[in-house]
This record gives structure tokens, sequence and C-alpha cells, in this order.
């Protein structure tokens, strides 16, 4: 009992002096406080940030153009689809009888129908995005890519409302990768308003609305500048001369709406490059606007859309190429090879002519050439501007209709070989000798008249119907007037001086 009261005794003792422990403790924060109090105000007012100093027309100008970014989005998205596409394909799937079987005991013969794998519905789905241009009572009319709604089943459009239809495809146009889709519906969508994109420039503000990567991103806008325009060397041969952009587009975006600063569409997004094969570098192209405008009407009216056809092989030449034939420095496209019966053959543009304008309008290479040409309408008269030897000419020619067929009828193709001037590189190149003599044969067409004749891949030309040709004029020259009806080479091979079969019209 006693040693129970010393404890308790000595217990009090402690707690007291952790009691004047604390207090003391208080008192002392209570000094430090009352010491720094006065000065508290000067050290809030250091840490406050500074004031951003930015002139008053300078701030109305940026605020301005932000406020000019607003309104596009808010005018322009509304007018922007999402692409939801679907298709079914049929695959093999893996072939399962048998495998417990031969997990325990190993492989057993089986029967050919046993080996056949079963065939399995996959059913895939793709995202894309789409510009409403049009609209006719309850149908809404939707430009988008070719690509992306290719080979599928299923069309799905969401608007940026979550509204969700079911569309059907109106057409195709595999050329310039553009497609119509429509839906109907009597909920009111806005019509995008449709550019002029011959004016635009390098260095305009470029604006890219679309879907990205999927419902996650759906509806975004990045804003770039116009980096090009003109620009070649689409994918799936792609004849559109698109305009470049660093507005970021990625997967998703294709068919999505490229917008100036006034809201208007200029392009449609299409492809992106990159070294990596992932998503934007800075390198975006939309097909421009005008390039679509026919074919919006077409797709409306008929569901097909109409090329002009004018029969030409065509090649934007080399620097030696250029130079053999007189053409270096001039913008055009080089007339290779012209097909026998076309509007070309009938309207006089020959093989080796080298075509600058069409109606008076400057052609900047292959791809513009053939854009303009396939723009033309069947029936057109048009007037084509080529260098031949040297002297400018003017042709007209009547437009006919493009079809598939016409253009792989390769009989009709002549000559149908494409040869390049024996320079000092082509004869490192191709380990000529130095004093080897005529055209290198760098292409035979199958099925044309030089390959039915016999010609092939690095002969040597060295005449055509008996008149000797040592550079590409006279090659020129001789097909024009020695080759009307028939056509015959005289070559080396392999060191050996041939003549070919004779070909008749």
């Amino acid at each position: 009992m006693n040693f129970e009261k010393r404890l308790s005794s000595k217990n009090f003792l402690v707690f007291n002096l952790v009691l004047i422990g604390i207090i003391f403790g208080f008192s002392l924060a209570f000094v430090s406080f009352s010491c720094v109090a006065p000065n508290s105000k000067a050290i809030v007012r250091a840490q406050e940030p500074p004031k951003l100093e930015v002139p008053e027309s300078a701030f109305e100008a940026a605020y301005g153009l932000q406020l000019t970014f607003n309104s596009i989005s808010s005018t322009v998205l509304p007018s922007i689809v999402e692409l939801q596409t679907f298709s079914t394909a049929q695959r093999r799937g893996p072939n399962l009888q048998g495998i417990p079987w031969e997990f325990f005991f190993g492989p057993r013969d089986r029967s050919p129908r046993e080996q056949e794998a079963p065939q399995q519905e996959f059913r895939n789905q793709g995202l894309g995005s789409g510009i409403i241009v049009r609209n006719d009572r309850d149908t809404y009319y939707v430009l988008t890519n070719d690509h992306v709604v290719a080979d599928t089943n299923e069309i799905k459009v969401i608007t940026l409302g979550g509204n969700e239809y079911t569309a059907e495809l109106v057409g195709r146009d595999q050329r310039r990768d553009l497609a119509m889709v429509s839906f109907k519906t009597n909920d009111r969508h806005p019509v995008a308003l449709l550019g002029d994109s011959d004016a635009v420039r390098v260095g305009d503000w470029a604006i890219a609305m679309g879907n990205p990567l999927g419902q996650q991103f759906s509806f975004s806008v990045t804003m770039g500048i116009v980096s090009a325009v003109g620009r070649t060397g689409g994918p799936g041969n792609n004849i559109n001369d698109f305009i470049q952009t660093d507005a970021p587009i990625n997967q998703g975006n294709s068919g999505g709406a490229l917008v100036n600063i006034r809201g208007e569409v200029i392009g449609i997004n299409t492809w992106i490059a990159s070294n990596t094969g992932g998503g934007s570098v800075g390198l975006g192209f939309a097909i421009p606007i005008n390039n679509a405008k026919r074919s919006i009407e077409e797709f409306i009216s008929s569901g097909t859309v109409t090329s002009g056809w004018l029969g030409v092989s065509l090649m934007e030449p080399t620097r030696e190429l250029a130079e053999a034939l007189g053409v270096q420095g001039r913008q055009g496209a080089l007339a290779t090879q012209v097909f026998l019966g076309s509007p070309a053959n009938k309207g006089g543009i020959s093989p080796g002519d080298f075509i600058t304008h069409v109606n008076g309008k400057e052609a900047r290479g292959v791809n513009q050439l053939t854009l303009m040409v396939g723009d033309l309408r069947p029936g057109d008269n048009a007037t084509f501007t080529l260098v031949r030897a040297g002297r400018n000419l003017e042709v007209r020619v009547l437009i006919e209709e493009r079809t598939d067929a016409l253009a792989a009828d390769n009989k009709n193709l002549w000559p149908g070989a494409i040869l390049a001037p024996l320079t000092e590189s082509v004869r490192r190149q191709r380990g000529l000798d130095a004093d080897a003599k005529g055209l290198y044969v760098l292409q035979v067409t199958g099925g044309s008249p030089a390959d039915i004749v016999g010609l092939r891949e690095q002969d040597l030309i060295t005449s055509v119907n008996g008149v000797p040709v040592n550079d590409l004029q006279a090659f020129f020259t001789a097909l024009r007037e020695r080759a009307t009806s028939e056509l015959k080479f005289g070559f080396t091979r392999d060191g050996t001086q041939l003549e070919s079969l004779t070909f008749k019209r």
C-alpha cells in the first residue's frame, strides 16, 4: 500500500513537470510570433507574383484572336461528325480438334477434312470523321475520305450533341480518296461553309477538326498554319495536290475539316507523314476543298463521279531527261506514251510532248495535270499547250470519259517503253561500256506493242523503223513521223545487234 502511494506521488510530480514544459513552450512561441508579427505584411508582399505588363493594344489583339478561334470552333464543330464503320471478314480460326489427345500422346494423322480449320466471322470497327456539306429536307450529306468507308458493311454517324444515326453510302471517288454518306433525321444540324482552296497561301492559319484516336478524344480542335500547298505523293495513288499543315492530325481525323480563319472549310484532312509510322509530327495533309466540289455535286445527283480521259502516260522527267528534251526549268509533265485511239492520239498529242498548260492554266507536275484532266467533263474541248522538239504548240482535244478498262488496255499503249539517254551516270549505274550506243530501255509495259515485238528492259535501242536514233529527240521524231502504222526496233542486247518483230496498228 505504501509502495502504491509512493508511485502515485512520483507520477504526480512527472505530470506537473510535463505541464510546466508545455506552458513554457507556448510562451516562447507567443513571444516569437509577437516579434515577427509587425513585419509579416512585408513578407507576404514579397511573395506576390509580378504583375503582367502587356500593352493594352497587344492584349486586345491577342484576346480578339482568341475570340475568333472560339467563334470558329463553336460555329464549325457542330457540322463535323464522327464516323464509325463496321465490316465483317471470314478467316480460318484455329483447329482445336484432337488437342487433348495430342497434348498427352503427340500428333496423330488426320483426314483432309479434319485438317481444315473452320471459317469464322470477325467484325472489324473503323473510325473517321466527316463534314456535313448539304442537306435536303430530312437528308444530310456527309463528305469524308474514301479510305474511311471502303469495304464497310455498316456506317454510323455521331454528331457533336451525341445523336447517333445509321448512314448509307452515297458514292465513292477512289482516285481522289473522296466519298459521301447520308443519314436521315428531323433533327436540325448545321451545314459547313465551303471556302476557296485556290486562295490558300503558305502561312495562313489552319484549324483542324475531327475525331482523333477514338471517342475519348472526339470532336477535337487543333491549330497551326499552312506549311505548303500543291504537295503530291499521297498514299494509294491519290492524285490530289495537297495542302500541308502543322496543325496536329492523327488517326481518326481522316475526313475531318481543315478550316481557315474565316471559318470556311478549305480542305479534307486525309493523311500524315511520319518516319515512325506513329502519330502527328507536324506533317499533315488535306485534300483542297475545290478538288471535292464537283464530286459533291455528282455524288448527290448520280452517286458516281465521272473523270475526263486524255489517254497519255505521264512522268516528271529527271534532270538528264529534261536536258535531253530541252525542257529544263519548265513546269509540266512529259507524255512518254500515248494510247492509240485515245483523245490525245486523235487530237495530235504524241509521245515526247511536254505538256505545260491546260486551258491556259499552268500544270505544275504529273499529279496536278492528272487532276486537271480528270476535272474536265466528257465532251469538253480543251486546249493543251506543249513543248515539242523545242517549239511551243497548242492542240485542241475532245475529252472523253475515263474508265478503268480504257486505262488498263496496255495493247494500245504506244510505244510501251520508257527510255533514258546514255549519260555518264546511266553508264555507271548500269555497268555499260563507254562506247555503248543507243537509248537505254528503263521499262517495258507488259502487253504493250514494245512488249509484243520483243523489247526488254536493259536493251539499247538504236533505230526505229530503220531510222537511226542516237538521242531522245530523234527517237520521238521517228515515232511521230515514221511509225504511224507500223513499229519495229533495232536494238543491242548483250552486245549483239538485233531487230524486233513488227507491230502493225
